[in-house]
């Protein structure tokens, strides 16, 4: 197969964070399967094993996902690039989960890519990975993040040094298209 035919994240293996519960549905299967249509290995992780149950608009119960992985089992060293979806229930428990906090600061640590929408910039707190980039989110984290020492601005998707955020369902189509791009670009 030449090479202007292969898939942009050929080779790549990325991580996907999923709550037990609470992870919004539609920022966590889109995200997924833009990678995976590009051509990445991805496994879902988790806090436990077993699986995950989505929400839609944060209140309604969805469909539940399987967990390849939990945060302990992995290293940073074993992805390209991470994905922490919202919703905002589950942001919140994987905010508080000591092992996917550690796995996402070791990554980003790395200098490796991640995309976080909506709510998932809680963990980017958690991880200390806010001060001195330029970020967005679900409009209610503004505060936590500027108090971070981030700059948060109101657009659809911002690119700080592999770090692609967004804020909400409404940017997913440039959000996945981002994401793509810069974790390609950054696992040449």
């Amino acid at each position: 197969m030449n090479e202007s035919n292969s898939q942009p994240l050929e080779g790549a293996t990325v991580g996907v964070f999923l709550a037990p519960e609470g992870t919004e549905e539609i920022e966590f299967t889109e995200s997924r399967d833009a990678v995976a249509d590009a051509g990445a290995t991805v496994d879902v992780l988790g806090s436990e094993p077993g699986e995950g149950r989505t929400v839609n608009d944060d209140l309604e119960e969805s469909e539940s996902y399987a967990v390849d992985e939990t945060f302990d089992e992995v290293a940073a060293d074993d992805y390209d690039a991470l994905i922490v979806p919202g919703g905002t229930v589950g942001a919140d428990t994987l905010r508080t989960d000591e092992d996917g906090v550690e796995l996402l600061e070791a990554h980003l640590a790395d200098g490796k890519p991640a995309g976080v929408i909506c709510h998932g910039p809680w963990t980017l707190l958690e991880a200390d990975a806010v001060e001195g980039r330029t970020l967005t989110s679900y409009h209610s984290l503004e505060s936590d993040l500027r108090n971070a020492g981030g700059e948060w601005v109101d657009e659809e998707v911002v690119t700080d040094d592999g770090l692609v955020t967004s804020r909400n369902p409404d940017d997913l189509e440039a959000f996945c298209e981002t994401i793509v791009e810069e974790f390609a670009a950054r696992s040449d």
